[in-house]
């Protein structure tokens, strides 16, 4: 692995290594590494998540290497660098048509993919359902029995090299339109409801004690999280400015696959 981060590196300062058989060689390794799970972006040590950032780069190396093509499926023509994966049936993975995962994304045994979009370099782990017109961007990483609900969007991140890309742990459930992009971190067994969007700029106030709690680019384990508001003072006057609200815990009778609705219907909250 040494040798094969040394030569990343290199190619990283100077591009014209791009063109020699083995830099380009050692890219294609590592992309296939990464399609089987064998290598990972980022990945948890020590309950600490850690960025492997020369793999990132070997990912945006990868892209000025390939050529353009012509792929044909029926009816259908794209045109690109990066084929998609194949043969679900041997990866164990339940694909719905128009389900579609790129080359160099890990897919888990047991994954589910209904009509929605995973890209290059992101990890779905085992019992993940990722729900019809979801997408997981470039690098995310998507814990085991997590649910991905319709239209959520989960955002990928290349550049910076340093930044850590968006992380859902064990368990979840993401809600209906939910956003989370920019590095942001949803520990286990967190519950978000419906049209929830954070950032890494978006405030986070727990609200579920006598005093408020605030959090920045990270939802603690077993939240249960709604989209709020508050009053923000501009120049122009007070407006009120989008946040999200975690308004409890989880609770322990609650059984891991509960559904959004249930979850929320503890803390008599409709969404």
């Amino acid at each position: 692995m040494s040798d094969l981060q040394n030569i990343i590196e290199a190619a990283w300062e100077n591009r014209q290594l791009l063109l020699e058989e083995k830099t380009q060689h050692a890219i294609r390794k590592i992309i296939s590494y990464l399609d089987r799970g064998e290598m990972r972006v980022a990945e948890p040590f020590e309950d600490v998540w850690r960025v492997n950032e020369w793999i990132k780069k070997a990912v945006i190396l990868y892209f000025p290497i390939e050529k353009m093509v012509k792929i044909e499926n029926g009816p259908f023509e794209y045109y690109d660098k990066i084929s998609l994966k194949k043969d679900f049936d041997k990866l164990g993975v339940r694909v719905v048509p128009d389900g579609i995962a790129r080359y160099g994304s890990y897919l888990a045994k047991g994954v589910i993919l209904m009509p929605s979009y995973i890209n290059i370099g992101a990890y779905v782990d085992s019992g993940t359902l990722v729900d019809t017109w979801a997408t997981v961007g470039s690098c995310a990483q998507i814990g085991k029995h997590v649910h991905l609900s319709g239209g959520v969007g989960i955002g990928g991140v290349l550049e910076p090299v340093q930044a850590a890309p968006v992380i859902i742990e064990d368990n979840c459930f993401i809600g209906s339109r939910s956003i989370v992009v920019e590095g942001v971190r949803i520990e286990k067994e967190a519950v978000l409801g419906a049209n929830v969007v954070i950032t890494k700029s978006t405030k986070i106030f727990d609200v579920s004690g006598s005093k408020t709690i605030e959090y920045s680019g990270v939802i603690p384990s077993r939240s249960v999280v709604i989209p709020g508001s508050y009053t923000k003072h501009f120049p122009a006057g007070d407006f009120q400015v989008s946040c999200a609200l975690i308004i409890g815990k989880r609770k322990e009778s609650t059984d891991l696959k509960t559904s959004l609705n249930d979850a929320l219907r503890e803390f008599d909250v409709a969404v």
